[in-house]
């Protein structure tokens, strides 16, 4: 029997429900061929928020390596437009921060180098931390400096003395992906210079459940953040949060800016308004966490009706994204290949593989002009306009775009 719970930040034992999504494999384990669905894993995936702190995690049941193998099949930069924020997001950060060849930049989860290639290309001296093997291999075929392992205090007490303290690290879509949150936090108040600045960029638990986003729950996600909760694993590490933006990304994403304790970086009007609303919000009260069932069930509802009147008018369906997110849906909805005929992707790593649980094909973008299916289910909803854009053509057959979330919609 496993130990009860226990808040990954603060250690509290008293928790609220908050999502309960049954079994699934883990989001990213796609498989290779069918004799390998005999062998596949599956863990619950139940998420709960500490009554204590106020932190939305996962129940854990398997180790972080299980989640990000050395084949691990995501890579940033098949995203034209998540290419163009971080190139963005790097001239940005020069400009404010008056970056150049004497300052070093650290990326923390630098995976195929989607980031680094715009600090590279700006002439700063930069490296990355990446644990996985593939994506690590693609970012060093760029000619970045990779530093191959999991991130945390000690991997970030070595580097600093070394030598190797940054003026920027960039975390983004991180810091939810880690099981000891308070250590991979501390690890940013070693590696950063004395008056150095981190950034995180993570999906606003605010915005998921307004928006009813709860596909952007999975295994890999241990932790589900505001600015509130935030605020309190900084502070327990040793680092205050100056400022924070918003962006459209992941469905509404926060940005936030840290230094260690002691630096001069002055708080932003942004940091009180942003708490402000999550106050009003009431992510503070439990009221704000118990709703969030009903609507993931209301999703999964829509979209599985959706999928039996496509079957009654003999419709092919098709998606497009073998991403995460999408594989959250098919798992609670308990979609197979029997309702969704195929899924496009443009990651070569990912053609030829099934998705896991659903175990639909993955395929080349060639394949869905061959069959020309009727319905195309968009699973990244957050890259939606890029995708339609990219695809425009399926028009010329008379098919149409599919989103689920936030309600079921058919695109004209």
């Amino acid at each position: 029997m496993n130990a009860p719970m226990r808040c990954r930040h603060c250690g509290g034992g008293e928790f609220v429900p908050f999502l309960d999504l049954g079994r699934a494999p883990p989001s990213n384990s796609y498989l290779a061929h069918k004799a390998a669905i005999a062998t596949e894993k599956t863990y619950p995936l139940v998420i709960r928020t500490c009554t204590q702190c106020w932190l939305t995690q996962t129940e854990d049941f398997a180790d972080r390596e299980e989640f990000f193998s050395a084949d691990y099949a995501y890579f940033s930069s098949f995203s034209a437009s998540w290419l163009e924020h971080a190139r963005i997001y790097v001239e940005t950060m020069r400009e404010r921060f008056g970056l150049g060849p004497e300052n070093l930049v650290c990326e923390v989860a630098a995976n195929d180098g989607y980031l680094l290639r715009h600090v590279k290309a700006a002439g700063i001296p930069c490296y990355g931390i990446e644990p996985t093997a593939s994506t690590a291999k693609a970012a060093r075929a760029l000619g970045i400096d990779i530093v191959e392992e999991f991130f945390g205090a000690e991997l970030a007490g070595a580097l600093s003395g070394n030598g190797r303290q940054a003026d920027l690290i960039a975390a983004n879509n991180v810091l939810a992906h880690v099981p000891d949150i308070n250590d991979f936090a501390r690890g940013f108040a070693l590696l950063l210079k004395p008056d150095g600045v981190a950034t995180f960029e993570f999906p606003h638990l605010l915005e998921m459940v307004r928006g009813s986003q709860f596909d952007t729950a999975y295994h890999e996600h241990y932790s589900y953040l505001s600015l509130m909760a935030v605020e309190r694993v900084f502070r327990l590490a040793g680092l205050r949060v100056f400022d924070v933006e918003t962006t459209p990304w992941h469905g509404g994403s926060l940005r936030v800016f840290a230094c260690r304790d002691g630096a001069a970086h002055v708080e932003s009007q942004a940091v009180a308004a942003m708490r402000e609303r999550e106050g009003e919000a009431g992510m503070d009260r439990p009221g704000f966490y118990t709703g969030f069932q009903v609507e993931a069930e209301r999703v999964r509802d829509e979209f599985l009706a959706f999928l039996a009147d496509a079957r009654r008018h003999g419709l092919t369906v098709a998606a497009y994204g073998a991403a995460a997110k999408g594989n959250t849906l098919l798992n609670f909805a308990g979609v197979t290949a029997d309702d969704i005929a195929f899924v496009v992707d443009l990651n070569p790593a990912k053609q030829g593989r099934l998705l896991p649980g659903s175990h639909i094909p993955i395929v080349d973008e060639a394949h869905l002009h061959a069959v020309r299916p009727e319905r195309v289910v968009i699973l990244p909803w957050n890259i939606e306009t890029e995708i339609r854009t990219q695809l425009s053509s399926i028009a010329d057959w008379g098919g149409r775009f599919v989103t689920a979330v936030p309600k079921l919609t058919v695109h004209p």
